[in-house]
Order: structure tokens, then C-alpha cells, then sequence
């Protein structure tokens, strides 16, 4: 069997992290597959999947094609001249397109893979022209389709050369059946978690250092926003709801996590957020780390870690590593960051985008050590429960030959 992942980013965030744990599950459940990857370029994702055997390959994105995204969108409507932006942007990108899907298709067709894995928007158009005839055809969906205008009318025009599409929750499953229409083979298998890496115990970072503040004063409690720089993340919610905090109450907080995709417009920058910081005079209270190549040693280092995502989380990485991490963790449960937990008992939740919601569980956690303990330790016992990466393997490989079979009978 052979099996071809196919990623739309070099470098690792949430859908690159979960792509790493499938292949390290299947290498451990099936050692005889050979695992190949395509990524846009060399990065973290590139060094990571070689050190679990899987073969990588590097054809990079033109320059175009790599800035092109409709995740912009997200949150900011579907006015015309929004979506004629991202039209105008594909016109100046076809070009380089099509020169990509060429190169691609070759690339394919000398792997010659019995299932190409797609794990992103853009890696499910280019798969869907360039999959060779005779390999099955996977999308993993990390996001939700309907609040992306442009890519969910070209994905449903694209559905019938996908043979099965898989959920990482319910919620993005449903929301995809409505978008791409009922024909469309749909499977749910939620993303895991490598529960000997993140741990409750084991090496931390040291945050004060890493974001060139003064070393914090014992007693202190440690809350982080760890995330990518999406703007959907909810980073300014987070820098609001620490603003909203009791005077006094001793909280130092932590931006963890920058930039790693290149559409334009779909990430914050750390300028921007040290700007907002600034004008909320907390400058002295919170830190920004940057891109960080360990995040589970960052977590270890905080006492409470927060996703505070505004729009509904596909899925929510970050809360099931926070869980496994033994910390407390307060979620925005909507979408499928809901079905993750179960609030007050493995973690807490805040409504969405609402600082003072958030700033309130903030210092509740803050003010209770032992409710932080209790959360911290009922959440390791969730994640080992639910999110082992073990079980990927033995959900995905059925997935794999409904593909194939699919495939067979299409040809």
C-alpha cells in the first residue's frame, strides 16, 4: 500500500500537526506502507515527517498561487467586491497554476500512490486535477466550507473527483454535506493527540526569557493563548480579557505562536497585537513568543491555556494538547471545539469573542488552585481517553480501502 499525503503548508500548525500523527500511527500499525508527502517547500513539516519514514518530496508553490486564499474571508462577510478580490487574485494566479498542476500531475504519476491524502482547501483543488486516474482520492477537511464563498463553489463543482471526504468533528462534516451536497462519501475521524509528547510532565520553556521580560514573581499565574496567527484565533478577545482582569490579581499572559501560512490577509501580525497591548496599557503584563518549534513545552510552562477562537473551531487542536497536557483549559465551545469537552468538569468555557466571558474564567482559574488542578487532571484523563493517536490508524485505514474501492469501481 501506498499511501501519498499531500500538504498545503511547509512549516507545522494544527492541520500539518494532525497530518504527522496519522503518519506516525499508520508507521507504527503498518509498518510495511510506504508514506510519501508533497509540500509547497522545505520546513519543520518537511524535517518532522522525515524523521517517522516518510519520504518527502518538495515542489514548491509559485509565488502567486502560494499568496492566494479566501480565508480573509472568514468573519468578513460575502460582499461582492470581497469576493471579486479573491476572483482577481486567481485570474492573476492561473497562469502559475496550471504551470504547478502540470508539474504536479508528473509528480503523481511517478509515485504512482494507491490513495492520494489531501490535508488542505488548496491541496484538495490541485489533487482534484492532477490525482492520477487509478489512486483514490481523500480530502481531510480542517475547515468549514460555507463561510468561504470562492472555495466552497469551486469544491462542490470539484466533489465528484473526491471519493471520500472525512470530517475532523461532526460539526465540519455536517457543514461540508450541506456544502458539496449529498453525493459526496463523508466520514468523521476527530484529530489526536501524541500523548507521550505532550505530557504533564517534562522539559518547559522558559516564557519570561523567550518574549525579553523580566522573570515573573512566585506566585504568579501563567495564562497563554497558544495558537496560530489566524485572525479568527481570537487574539484580540484574549489581550481585551486580560485588560479586563482585577487589579492586582497576579496574572502574567502569554501570546505563543505566530505566522506560518502566506495567504494574504488571513494572519495578525505580533506588531499589530504589541500595538493593541499597548493602547489596553498591559505592555508590562504580556509577552509574545513567536513561532515556537515545541509547543508542548510551552504549554508545560503555563497554568491555564486558553483558545479563544471568535469563529466556530473545526476542530480546536490546541484545547485536546492542553488537555493532554494536564492543564487547565478554557475553550470557546463552539462548533467542534464543543464536542471536545465537557464544561466544569475537563475544562471551562467562554463565549465567543466575548472578552469579559472569558476575562471572568480567567480569574476564576487565576483566584482557585485547586479548581486548576482538578481541570488539569481530569483533562489528561479525557485526552488519554479520546484523543490517543494510536487509533488513528485503525479508523483511517478502512477509510482508505472505502476509497480505493470506489475508485475501482469508477474506472
Amino acid at each position: 500500500m501506498h499511501l501519498t499525503f499531500l500538504s498545503a503548508s511547509a512549516e507545522v500548525g494544527g492541520a500539518e500537526r494532525s497530518l504527522l500523527d496519522l503518519a506516525a500511527s499508520v508507521r507504527d500499525r503498518s509498518p510495511e506502507w510506504r508514506l510519501s508527502l508533497v509540500t509547497p517547500g522545505v520546513g519543520a513539516l518537511s524535517a518532522e515527517a522525515g524523521r517517522i519514514g516518510v519520504e518527502v518530496h518538495s515542489l514548491p508553490f509559485p509565488a502567486s498561487l502560494a499568496r492566494l486564499g479566501d480565508s480573509a474571508l472568514v468573519g468578513a462577510g460575502r460582499s461582492a467586491s470581497s469576493v471579486a478580490l479573491v476572483a482577481a487574485r486567481a485570474v492573476r494566479a492561473s497562469a502559475g497554476t496550471a504551470r504547478h498542476v502540470s508539474q504536479l500531475r508528473a509528480l503523481l504519476r511517478r509515485l504512482s500512490p494507491d490513495v492520494v491524502h489531501s490535508n488542505g482547501l488548496k491541496t484538495h483543488v490541485l489533487t482534484s486535477w492532477a490525482r492520477p486516474p487509478r489512486s483514490a482520492l481523500v480530502w481531510q477537511l480542517h475547515d468549514y466550507l460555507s463561510p468561504r464563498p470562492a472555495m466552497a463553489r469551486l469544491l462542490h463543482a470539484l466533489a465528484s473527483r473526491c471519493d471520500v471526504a472525512v470530517g475532523v468533528s461532526r460539526s465540519v462534516a455536517d457543514d461540508a454535506r450541506a456544502t458539496l451536497g449529498p453525493s459526496i462519501a463523508m466520514a468523521v475521524v476527530l484529530n489526536a493527540v501524541d500523548l507521550q509528547r505532550f505530557t504533564p510532565e517534562g522539559p518547559r520553556l522558559d516564557l519570561d526569557a523567550l518574549c525579553a521580560l523580566p522573570a515573573a514573581a512566585a506566585g504568579v499565574v501563567r495564562v497563554g493563548l497558544v495558537a496560530t496567527a489566524g485572525r479568527f484565533k481570537g487574539h484580540e478577545t484574549f489581550l481585551r480579557a486580560i485588560a479586563m482582569l482585577p487589579a492586582g490579581l497576579p496574572v502574567r499572559a502569554y501570546v505563543v505562536g505566530g505566522a506560518i501560512y502566506q495567504p494574504r490577509g488571513s494572519e495578525v501580525s505580533l506588531e499589530e497585537l504589541r500595538a493593541l497591548a499597548s493602547s489596553l496599557g498591559i505592555s508590562d503584563r504580556v509577552g509574545f513568543t513567536g513561532f515556537v518549534v515545541a509547543p508542548e513545552q510551552a504549554m508545560r510552562a503555563l497554568d491555564v491555556v486558553v483558545h479563544a477562537s471568535t469563529a466556530p473551531e473545526p476542530f480546536g487542536l490546541v484545547i485536546a494538547e492542553g488537555m493532554a497536557s494536564g492543564r487547565a483549559v478554557i475553550t470557546s465551545a463552539v462548533g467542534g471545539a464543543a464536542e471536545l469537552v465537557r464544561d466544569g468538569c475537563d475544562a471551562l468555557t467562554h463565549v465567543a469573542g466575548d472578552a469579559a466571558s472569558l476575562s471572568a474564567q480567567m480569574a476564576r482559574l487565576a483566584s482557585e488552585p485547586a479548581l486548576r488542578a482538578r481541570l488539569g487532571a481530569e483533562a489528561r484523563r479525557s485526552a488519554t481517553e479520546r484523543f490517543d493517536r494510536a487509533r488513528l490508524a485503525h479508523e483511517w485505514q478502512p477509510i482508505y480501502a472505502a476509497a480505493m474501492a470506489r475508485r475501482a469501481r469508477a474506472a
